[in-house]
């Protein structure tokens, strides 16, 4: 029987072995990944073109990186442990706010043409939010400027100017991303100086300012109202569109459903209670606190990447368009 070595060099040797062993399958790994994570040219000057990134300044192979780094870091919108497929990088490529995305990476990057771009844009925007969400005309120009100036990167790392744009992903629309960066700022500011107010200044404790959801939250909300609106017959479809969209009157559906006019409003009041339940329960499905589902059905529509219309008609096309034509005869 062979006896194991005793000799402490023997060891040594050993363990550099494994760990040199360790290191090269690193670097295979970090290889892997980089060819993996890589876009295909082709796909990059189809998504640059479509981002207009000429027009904010910022080059093809800038966007490609950015692009690479932003799929990297939400693993494509896939779950942790999924490996995605190039067809899965390709899709998630293609759902993100590409112009959005392109302006704020070439404000990050320092670009003028960008920032005059992006003040045309969002300074109106940005202001009418920050009063409305500091409740003063004051305090909120003072917020939308101090937003302004970290935007534009005053803080530096490294020798080099760092702007909190350069974090956006673009999963959500810009405007919809600053306000939720505004109200953040908005809270810290009163935090902060509640703590270095004396107790004899205070009337009454401040509250909170208004939550805005975050983009996350509002892909997540779009999700939930398509998965939502898809199981609807095509009756509860066609009142929702009907009144809502097309804005017909009760008494319009009424007539040419043949019912009353009480009946369909009772119908809609119950549909709209029955769609926020169901909108609740699919937030919380999806991941969000039941507050935090409260807090997403409040979004701005203007933030909602969705179809309505679209998601409404598909499942009854024929039968929806052939109500809606007979009520605009009805209504001449």
């Amino acid at each position: 029987m062979d006896a194991a070595s005793s000799q402490p060099g023997d060891l040594v040797l050993a363990l550099e072995s494994a760990s040199e062993a360790c290191s090269a399958f690193d670097a295979e790994l970090n290889a892997a990944s980089a060819v993996q994570d890589a876009i295909p040219e082709g796909l990059v000057a189809e998504l640059w073109l479509k981002a207009e990134g000429q027009a904010s300044g910022i080059t093809q192979s800038e966007f490609g990186v950015a692009l690479a780094a932003i799929g990297k870091k939400c693993n494509y919108a896939l779950p942790a442990p999924i490996l995605p497929a190039s067809a899965q990088r390709e899709e998630f490529y293609r759902t993100l706010r590409l112009q959005d995305l392109a302006l704020a990476q070439a404000c990050a990057l320092g670009r003028d043409v960008a920032w005059q771009r992006f003040l045309t844009l969002y300074r109106g925007p940005i202001t009418r939010a920050a009063i409305a969400i500091s409740k003063s005309s004051t305090l909120g120009s003072d917020l939308a400027d101090s937003l302004y100036s970290e935007l534009f990167g005053l803080k530096e790392r490294g020798g080099q100017r760092v702007s909190p744009l350069a974090s956006y992903s673009g999963r959500g629309s810009l405007l919809s991303w600053l306000r939720s960066t505004l109200a953040q700022r908005h809270f810290d500011h009163h935090r902060r100086t509640h703590r270095e107010t004396s107790l004899e200044t205070i009337d009454m404790p401040a509250t909170a300012p208004p939550s805005t959801p975050l983009p996350e939250e509002l892909n997540l909300l779009s999700g939930a109202v398509a998965r939502t609106l898809k199981v609807l017959d095509s009756e509860d479809c066609f009142l929702l569109s009907s009144y809502y969209l097309d804005r017909h009157t009760l008494l319009d559906i009424a007539r040419l459903l043949k019912v009353h006019e009480a009946t369909i409003s009772r119908r809609l009041k119950r549909l709209v209670g029955e769609l926020h339940k169901q909108l609740l329960m699919n937030l919380q499905a999806a991941g969000l606190s039941e507050r935090k589902a409260q807090e997403a059905l409040g979004a701005d529509p203007r933030d909602i990447e969705i179809n309505l219309r679209r998601l409404l008609q598909t499942s009854q096309a024929a039968a929806f368009t052939e109500q809606t034509k007979q009520i605009e005869l009805d209504s001449q």
